[in-house]
């Protein structure tokens, strides 16, 4: 099963470091790009297919131009019911500011808060964890079928 994984943020400097660091990864994973929130959240929000198109991970900044974080998560949030899989969102964030962090806190949607940059051990036992959580739902949902 090959993971993917999200990134939305608009430091292109970042963004390409990042994937870089994901390719050198020993797993394949797919790679999406997004500069803000509104730009991930249209394209979550017109997707009716089936979850192989959907991300396994989110790394979502903070601070963004047209939608932020906290606002795209707003707007997610409301979204995942209709979503055909779940998803693991991130904070990743050059803020170290406590109000971040707590304000991440107060989002049961939210897996983390990862401070940028973000070391390539970190990603791999994000997607590890990630992959690790599909495969158990996949078995309930095989368990299910067989009842």
């Amino acid at each position: 099963m090959k993971l993917s994984i999200c990134i939305i943020d608009d430091d292109m400097l970042y963004k390409l470091l990042l994937k870089k660091t994901i390719s050198n990864l020993p797993v394949s994973v797919d790679v999406m790009c997004f500069s803000n929130g509104k730009e991930a959240f249209d394209m979550f929000s017109t997707i009716h297919i089936d979850a192989s198109e959907l991300p396994d991970v989110i790394l979502l900044d903070i601070n963004m131009p047209v939608m932020d974080g906290w606002e795209f998560m707003e707007s997610f949030i409301e979204l995942l019911p209709t979503l055909p899989k779940n998803i693991s969102v991130y904070i990743a964030s050059s803020s170290i500011a406590n109000q971040d962090t707590e304000k991440a806190k107060l989002y049961k949607e939210i897996s983390g808060y990862l401070v940028k940059p973000i070391d390539s051990e970190t990603l791999y036992n994000i997607l590890a964890t990630s992959k690790s959580q599909q495969n158990k739902a996949l078995t309930t949902i095989k368990e299910h079928q067989h009842n």
